[in-house]
């Protein structure tokens, strides 16, 4: 390991919601400080606590292994592991762990560090406590926040993470194939990675990963089966559609959170965000790109002022990807073929309600007489 990627100085905290990269970088951490320290004397203190006795108690462990010199004499390395108390939750906020972690801190500021190092991985810490202040002032901090759906770029993120670790697989990418894995996963740093391992194992020694071989081995999650739907409506592939359509009304059988309303809804939804990409694309504002960060730029020069303020009536309002996918989508219709489907969906959602005709019926000829190209 290259010792360029360690931190520097003897004190580190890794934090942050995504469990998993927390967890894979304080493991990078921990083994190259023990490598590059040598002898036997490491510990690790477990420091996950259901209440605050054991998170007391854990901050007692460590105040120990740190005051406990080496036996051999050749330095220790300290790994307060999976801390779950530095945040704003019921244990941290208990009194008797709001004054360990105060005592603690004050250790930290006048620690001796010959020969020891403190490596801490928490999940989300409170930056407005003590102790945060204190250990990222006088050591290393490194944060890692979850990927999420709310996140206007989660997107581009995650695909970083998906050409990180194909470049660490030694495996050659296109956009193509990245952006598919992302679209089928979604936000999910572990599940992510976990399928560019299947994907790599998948195509051997074959040095690259094409889009055929992420769609033969990848599993879609929920993210991807949300959205399965409406993107084959935008794909305009009628045999897709049908085959989305019976898996989507199944699962609002066994699933009370799903609604045949609220999969209309959807698809109202995505017809809109074609419609205002077909209207951009018409008028010249907007041209559809292969790859989403050649796609970006251009919605940042996007005149504001010729579209209305209310954003749930504005194209400004859509999340960046979603425009983008929509402005690639709406090219498989004409401007008046969305303005009829929209119209379809409305009265399609008019049958499902007043109407005693079998949903998967009146959905079927709606969404048929939407794909269907005319002869």
């Amino acid at each position: 390991m290259s010792k360029a990627t360690l931190p520097e100085g003897p004190l580190a905290l890794i934090h942050g919601d995504d469990d998993f990269a927390v967890s894979r970088r304080a493991r990078q951490i921990n083994q190259g400080w023990c490598e590059a320290m040598g002898g036997e004397d490491h510990e690790i203190v477990e420091a996950a606590a259901a209440n605050a006795g054991e998170a007391v108690r854990a901050l007692g462990r460590l105040r120990e292994a740190l005051e406990t010199l080496p036996f051999f004499g050749t330095g220790k390395v300290v790994w307060f592991k999976d801390c779950n108390f530095l945040g704003d939750d019921r244990t941290a906020k208990a009194t008797d762990v709001s004054t360990g972690l105060a005592d603690l801190a004050a250790l930290l500021k006048t620690f001796e560090w010959n020969g020891v190092q403190l490596l801490i991985s928490a999940g989300k810490c409170d930056k407005r406590k003590t102790f945060y202040k204190t250990v990222s002032k006088a050591g290393h901090a490194e944060a890692f926040e979850a990927l999420s759906v709310d996140d206007r770029d989660w997107q581009v993120k995650a695909e970083q993470v998906v050409n990180a670790r194909f470049k660490a697989l030694k495996k050659q990418t296109d956009y193509g194939a990245v952006s598919e894995l992302v679209q089928m996963v979604g936000p999910d740093s572990a599940a992510l990675i976990n399928e560019c391992n299947k994907v790599a194992t998948y195509v051997g020694d074959d040095p690259k990963v094409t889009t055929a071989a992420v769609r033969a081995i990848v599993i879609e999650g929920k993210h991807a089966k949300a959205f399965a739907l409406g993107d084959a409506l935008g794909d305009r592939n009628l045999q897709t559609v049908l085959q989305r359509l019976d898996e989507e009304l199944w699962a609002a059988k066994t699933d009370k959170k799903r609604s045949v309303i609220g999969l209309v809804a959807g698809l109202v939804s995505k017809t809109r965000a074609m419609l205002m990409a077909r209207s951009l694309i018409d008028a010249g504002l907007l041209k559809p790109a292969r790859a989403f960060p050649q796609f970006k730029p251009q919605i940042d020069l996007l005149p504001v002022d010729l579209f209305p303020g209310d954003r749930r009536i504005s194209p400004l309002g859509l999340h960046p990807y979603v425009l983008f996918n929509a402005t690639r989508q709406a090219a498989n219709y004409t401007r008046t073929e969305l303005v009829h489907a929209l119209e379809a969906l409305m009265h399609c959602n008019r049958r499902l309600v007043s109407s005693s005709l079998d949903d998967t019926l009146v959905l079927q000829k709606t969404l048929i007489s939407i794909v269907a190209k005319p002869a």
